[in-house]
């Protein structure tokens, strides 16, 4: 992915930090975007097309934490957290909530330059991966599943849950492997939301979800998707 194929959205209140952010990615080719609040970076994630968020948390109308989920609705974009908390639980927080990375303050323009690059290969890498099985597509790239040709609609977790699985191609997927991937590793053993999620996706795509042709179970094990 070229540099000036790329949209950058930057949400951040501090205007200097702002301004630095925005010439930087523009001296590099890339298209920047800026938004001071959560609200109007809501609202830009949802208009344009976005290929990757750099995310402030000490936002003036919100908590950033809490707008990450949010974004997610909106774009499949990466994110990367920039911000001055310091503190693991804070780090751990956002990458639970869905963030990528996080950058602490004050950082080298070299440091945010190079993890920019590497998320940017990973997604250009993610947007061919596809999972297609007898009428079941699912486009990791693009974050869309249709059955049949019909859109179905997935929450960001029923989709990450779903995602896990499809990037496994057929194989199982541990019980303690898809909760640290979908929720963290701080909740590997809260199989309740497992469960949960899993019913809530079967009902959704399978015809009858007490004998499932596409989410299968290995008791005690964990689940896959059937082969293609």
């Amino acid at each position: 992915m070229s540099a000036d194929a790329v949209t950058v959205l930057s949400i951040e209140d501090e205007p200097r930090l702002s301004q630095l952010l925005q010439t930087t990615l523009g001296a590099h080719g890339y298209r920047v975007l800026t938004a001071s609040t959560g609200g109007a970076g809501l609202q830009l994630a949802g208009r344009e097309t976005i290929d990757l968020i750099l995310l402030d948390l000490g936002l003036p109308d919100r908590d950033g934490i809490e707008l990450i989920p949010e974004l997610r609705e909106r774009t499949a974009a990466p994110i990367i957290v920039v911000s001055a908390r310091t503190q693991e639980m804070e780090k751990i927080a956002a990458l639970d909530a869905g963030a990528e990375d996080y950058l602490t303050k004050p950082f080298s323009v070299g440091e945010l330059m190079a993890r920019l690059r590497v998320l940017l290969r990973r997604r250009q890498d993610n947007l061919a991966t596809a999972y297609h099985v007898d009428g079941l597509d699912i486009d990791l790239g693009n974050r869309r599943v249709t059955l049949n040709e019909e859109l179905v609609h997935l929450t960001p977790t029923e989709f990450k849950l779903l995602a896990v699985l499809a990037a496994q191609g057929g194989k199982f997927v541990t019980h303690a492997q898809v909760m640290k991937e979908v929720w963290g590793r701080h909740h590997e053993d809260d199989t309740h939301y497992l469960r949960i999620y899993m019913r809530q996706l079967r009902q959704k795509l399978e015809k009858n979800p007490a004998e499932p042709r596409y989410l299968l179970t290995e008791p005690g094990v964990g689940y896959k998707l059937a082969g293609e």
